[in-house]
């Protein structure tokens, strides 16, 4: 991953080494025990890349996987080519 950027309504713009790029909805998520926290929206906005597992992350406490990432955002495109 190379780029992320939170946007409004728990949603973060990503792009991928390969060029790839899109956008992940996590709403659902921030109603959860679990991610919870990141329901604060001046927190969500401040997603970073870790520079070491490449993972999605908010000061350090919360971390998404890449692959899943990559992996919803892959199957979005192909959604709008069918």
């Amino acid at each position: 991953m190379t780029e992320v950027r939170a946007e409004r309504n728990y949603t973060l713009w990503l792009r991928f080494d390969d060029g790839l790029e899109g956008h992940v909805y996590l709403g659902d998520l921030v109603d959860t025990p679990v991610f919870g926290t990141l329901s604060d929206e001046e927190k969500f906005r401040r997603a970073e890349i870790d520079p070491v597992s490449n993972a999605v992350t908010w000061e350090g406490e919360i971390t998404l996987d890449p692959d899943a990432l990559y992996r919803d955002v892959v199957s979005q495109a192909q959604a709008a080519l069918h």
